[in-house]
């Protein structure tokens, strides 16, 4: 035999024969087997022996009595009862039989000795008893009114005289008697370690089922709890633990809803509140997870999915209870990740949409304008004969085909050097340069543009600039499109004002103005490629709108900083600091895009906040109108 086989024994025999008279109905519940087999053993054992021991009664006694032929015949009921259950599954309905038949037994027995005084009448106490084990109120109560019904009887007929006379003496009496209370006590011990019995096993089912579902809930990686309809936990399974880095006992009552995002609580509660009124709801809200460590100030929150029902209500429970919830909860902070990628990825394609057509509506306004003058000019010169030019007619229109061709040079200039940049292709010549030189230089070069729209070019340059290495191309180009764009976006009777400071490290270039300024919304944009900011002035100037682009992606490739700070009619600061020593980084320049630098950071501030000027600087140079 191996060490695995089940040894053979006279009870594993037994179990096995009772094990193949159950119903099919109670053959998978482990409980309701064992309650089966606990009716079925003593039933049929005790019939058995019953049998057994009628030859032995024989020979004592003699010749029966019609009544003990019957009492010995009744002890056929219990098998028949086992029978009946083996057939028919029906637990309670067995236990109402087994009471009948006990109690027709015991009124037979007890009505031809003495009535209620016959040693039978003992056994009446014994009927609820047993009827205890079918574990029904009901059958309980049934069995229990059987024997008072049987005892009341029996005191009935005894004092209607309708009983039989006893012909039995003192001695023999007592005998049955004791025979009586010895029989129905040591039947009720039977009873009381039977039901001892299915109470341990019913404890050991109870036991092995908690532990399974505890298994599965310590194993699960989404969140299982239990609710009010409030939203007070009442149990909350070990996979919150891991979920949000605290233990559950923090979590029970309201320490799950303390840690759920302020915005998200109403959509939280409400999903409750739902659910304990009979729908399946699921419902997504932030929960705070405690940081660890070294990231204590930090506030950590995760995005979770939560499904909640009602709570199946237990048969015997008090239906005037609050309904309570179950949810589970799953981390979906990844899914959410991924749907604000893909929101952004749309986001960025429309902007990228929106940006190819303002350049093209920009292009056939900025190409358009210029090659019409060139084309008509030219045609007039052509045709100078014929419209008999003059030599300052000539020069004039000449001077003009210029102009348009200028025009268009730079916006072709501009679009090659933003798309350069864009590419990574834009390479940065480095080499040392006075940067006051080079400042001057550009607000001479615009001074005569300021003159003409009227507006104060006001240069702050200190003589001790130190010099500075990097491109003076890219430098110039900065300063050049900074203060063309001030100057050009500042009425008449207004101020541009240009300073410059050197610090240990780094150079700070200020353009400020008194211009139209930018809205808020406008301000988010600023730098983008062809964008020109407010319905209300971006007709009223021309231009490509890749000037401050361009000069944004020069810093970057200068590894500098640009801030942008506006008001909508108060006028513009743009700041750029620039390191005074430019060092190219390790990688290849193609590896450095220029958005991925810090180029930018956009704030609306106040007017007076712009034209704070250090007052240690020397005398400024002022080119009026």
């Amino acid at each position: 035999m191996s060490r695995s086989a089940r040894p053979v024994t006279v009870l594993s025999i037994i179990r096995d024969c009772l094990d193949a008279l159950l119903h099919p109905s109670a053959r998978y519940d482990a409980l309701t087997r064992a309650r089966h087999r606990a009716f079925m053993a003593p039933r049929l054992l005790g019939s058995l022996a019953a049998f057994a021991a009628f030859p032995v009664y024989l020979v004592l006694r003699g010749a029966p009595s019609a009544i003990e032929v019957a009492a010995f015949a009744w002890l056929i009921a219990p098998i028949l009862l086992s029978w009946f259950l083996s057939r028919t599954g029906r637990y309670e309905g067995a236990h109402v039989l087994s009471s009948l038949a006990l109690a027709g037994l015991i009124m037979a027995i007890a009505a031809t000795t003495g009535g209620i005084e016959s040693f039978a009448a003992v056994w009446l106490v014994v009927v609820p008893l047993e009827a205890a084990l079918s574990a029904s109120r009901r059958v309980a109560a049934f069995a229990s009114l059987l024997a008072l019904s049987c005892a009341g009887l029996l005191i009935l007929l005894g004092q209607l005289a309708w009983l039989p006379l006893e012909h039995a003496g003192a001695t023999e009496r007592g005998v049955m008697m004791a025979f009586g209370v010895a029989s129905a006590t040591l039947y009720a011990a039977g009873l009381a370690f039977g039901a001892e019995s299915l109470a341990r096993t019913s404890v050991a089912l109870l036991s092995r089922e908690e532990e399974r579902y505890r298994l599965l809930a310590r194993n699960m990686s989404d969140v299982i709890s239990r609710h009010q309809r409030n939203g007070a936990v009442q149990f909350i399974s070990q996979a919150a633990e891991a979920m949000l880095g605290m233990p559950v006992a923090q979590l029970l009552g309201h320490g799950l809803f303390d840690r759920v995002h302020v915005a998200d609580r109403p959509a939280y509660l409400t999903a409750l509140s739902d659910a304990a009124r009979g729908d399946v709801r699921s419902v997504e809200f932030r929960l705070r997870r405690e940081p660890t460590g070294s990231e204590r100030s930090q506030i950590d929150f995760i995005w979770v999915e939560m499904r909640c029902r009602p709570l199946d209500r237990d048969p015997g429970r008090d239906l005037t209870r609050e309904a309570e919830v179950v949810g589970v909860m799953r981390d979906v902070t990844d899914r959410k990740l991924s749907e604000q990628a893909l929101d952004q990825a749309r986001d960025a394609a429309e902007a990228a949409d929106a940006a190819k057509t303002r350049f093209l509506a920009t292009m056939s306004h900025e190409l358009r304008t210029p090659l019409n003058a060139i084309i008509g000019f030219s045609e007039m010169i052509a045709q100078e004969q014929t419209l008999m030019l003059g030599a300052p007619q000539r020069k004039e229109y000449a001077e003009l085909i210029n102009a348009s061709g200028q025009h268009l040079l730079s916006v072709v200039n501009g679009i090659l050097d933003m798309s350069k940049m864009e590419s990574g292709n834009f390479e940065i010549a480095s080499e040392p340069f006075a940067p006051r030189a080079a400042l001057m230089h550009c607000c001479n070069l615009l001074a005569l543009k300021a003159r003409e729209n009227g507006v104060d070019l006001i240069t702050d340059a200190p003589q001790d600039l130190p010099v500075m290495t990097g491109d003076p191309r890219a430098f110039k180009q900065i300063v050049l499109n900074l203060v063309a764009n001030a100057v050009k976006f500042t009425e008449r009777g207004g101020q541009v004002a240009v300073s410059a400071a050197a610090s240990a490290s780094q150079l700070t270039l200020c353009i400020s103005d008194t211009g139209v300024g930018i809205a808020p919304d406008d301000l988010k944009r600023v730098g983008a490629p062809f964008f020109q900011c407010g319905k209300t002035y971006q007709r009223r100037h021309e231009g490509t709108g890749l000037g401050l682009s361009i000069v944004k992606s020069l810093v970057a490739l200068h590894l500098g900083e640009l801030t942008v700070q506006s008001r909508l009619g108060e006028g513009t600061a743009v700041t750029v600091k620039l390191p005074l020593v430019y060092t190219p980084p390790q990688s290849k320049a193609s590896d450095k895009r220029p958005s991925e630098s810090k180029i930018a950071t956009l704030t609306p501030v106040l007017r007076q906040e712009t034209q704070d000027r250090p007052q240690d600087q020397p005398a400024r140079v002022k080119k009026s109108a």
